[in-house]
């Protein structure tokens, strides 16, 4: 498989105009959006209303319900693979999709029915194609197989409490597992996965659509990518973390966030020339054409909290080697597609390693009404080079955020926004979309006019995220048609 990302393009190249919604949110039959003809249908939706960007947030394996805590910072989430596309294809039989929701051991074992189906008939070409997949994401993908083979086989226990040969990676444990059928299913899952997307990109780039996708900065601690490079990550003999990940304390909270993931050796990630971030890098620009890195002043400084601290409030600051990893993408790949997460108290420093690598960063519309006039999110204040936000997936949603507002509040946003009392969502929607910003994302949910009943994620709840879903009656052609007159309107429609 080749790169397929071009090297010359400029990450913000002109005004353009995305709209922000996880696959996991489109229409469908089974317990989640997937990558099949609803998602196509959303491209066509999208093209028609003015939109040449689909922000679609991580697309990896969700561990605690989230993909921002994934077990794999390469695999895609096999939740999302459409059955009914390899019905059509003839990979597996109609009588086998039973009510559009199998379970994960269900749909690995028809996967790899399909595979041996595809041996027996011959097809030569798919099966090259498998074999060239493995071999060009080797650098992770039998780890991975390897460690979804134990969780399947331990009860799904974190890898710090497998016995002792498989914790530590003895050779024969190892390759006896890597040798397996289950562990081939895996990897054929992944493939199947990989291959819907591209077939849903390459729909997309067709119609002159690019995908945006996000990087988490940080790694699941219960993770193949920790459990098998445990010497990139402060982890004491037992491999559990010495350190955590987080945020200080500060205006929002008087202990700070204990995100709780481990935290890179930097010093032996910078000594073998980044090269676990490299792949990681070599395989977003295989699946995106853009990507935001979350958490990006994490590259500048993190917040390190003692393991056994229960609050971020004990933690202190951690240099981090951002100019050098930096560079060292910037060296394997060319120019970086990346966009900078620079949310949240971010310092001089974390804005010079942005700007130096000419990266662009965000602008949200919601963290711009404290009455202050150079609040670098209100829209004057703007620059071309960023990406301009009415909420990301971790707001509200623009008409609950706005029925949210004090009397106070809502005065400092009226008098920016006339229209904010009858239509919150279009107000908002229209300033980022006017605005310099060479790139407006409008959540879905705001296109839709929808409450607060349909945000995507609330920080720090553990449960009751990533459940919002759409429906084909949810959406009057009226909408679209307006998003496509202010796309027009503010020049962000291709020519």
């Amino acid at each position: 498989m080749t790169d397929r990302v071009s090297r010359s393009a400029p990450v913000l190249d002109r005004r353009r105009l995305g709209v922000l919604l996880h696959p996991s949110s489109l229409p469908g039959d089974g317990p989640k959006g997937t990558l099949g003809a609803e998602a196509r249908r959303f491209v066509d939706l999208l093209r028609a209303a003015g939109a040449t960007v689909w922000q679609v947030l991580p697309l990896g394996p969700p561990g605690g319900g989230s993909p921002y805590n994934s077990p794999s910072a390469h695999a895609g989430d096999p939740d999302l693979i459409n059955l009914q596309d390899l019905v059509e294809q003839g990979w597996i039989a109609a009588s086998e999709v039973s009510a559009g929701a199998w379970d994960a051991s269900a749909r690995r074992m028809a996967l790899w029915g399909a595979r041996l189906r595809l041996e027996q008939r011959g097809e030569a070409a798919t099966l090259a194609a498998f074999d060239d997949f493995k071999q060009d994401h080797k650098t992770w993908l039998s780890d991975y197989c390897a460690y979804e083979c134990i969780k399947a086989e331990r009860s799904g226990a974190p890898w710090w409490e497998w016995p002792a040969a498989l914790k530590d990676r003895d050779l024969h444990a190892i390759a006896a597992i890597k040798g397996s059928d289950l562990c081939e299913a895996v990897a054929f899952e992944q493939f199947v996965f990989f291959r819907q997307w591209h077939a849903l990109r390459d729909y997309g780039r067709m119609r002159g659509l690019r995908f945006f996708g996000d990087v988490p900065i940080f790694v699941a601690e219960d993770s193949a990518d920790v459990w098998a490079h445990r010497e990139l990550f402060v982890l004491d003999a037992l491999g559990r973390p010495e350190i955590v990940t987080g945020v200080p304390p500060d205006y929002f909270s008087v202990d700070g966030q204990r995100w709780g993931n481990p935290h890179y050796r930097w010093a032996h990630m910078a000594a073998d020339g980044f090269s676990w971030w490299r792949e990681r890098v070599r395989t977003q620009r295989q699946l995106f054409d853009l990507i935001r890195i979350d958490h990006f002043r994490g590259f500048s400084a993190s917040w390190a909290i003692p393991a056994h601290a229960p609050t971020a409030a004990s933690g202190e600051w951690m240099s981090v080697p951002g100019d050098a990893l930096l560079t060292a993408l910037s060296n394997d790949f060319g120019e970086l597609p990346l966009i900078a997460e620079d949310l949240g108290l971010i310092t001089d420093d974390v804005y010079s390693l942005r700007d130096r690598h000419g990266l662009p960063g965000m602008r949200v519309l919601q963290f711009a009404f404290d009455g202050d006039p150079t609040n670098p999110h209100l829209p004057h204040n703007y620059i071309p080079n960023c990406v301009a936000y009415t909420g990301t997936h971790d707001n509200d949603t623009s008409a609950g955020w706005s029925a949210a507002l004090s009397e106070a509040q809502r005065e400092i946003v009226r008098a920016y926004l006339p229209e904010i009392d009858e239509a919150p969502a279009w107000a908002a929607i229209r300033a980022v979309i006017a605005s310099v910003a060479y790139l407006a994302v409008v959540p879905w949910q705001d296109v839709l006019g929808l409450g607060s009943g349909a945000r995507m994620n609330t920080p720090g709840l553990s449960c009751g995220n990533w459940g919002f879903r759409f429906q084909w009656g949810d959406v009057p052609d009226s909408v679209v048609t307006r998003l496509a007159r202010l796309a027009f309107l503010y020049g962000r429609v291709l020519d």
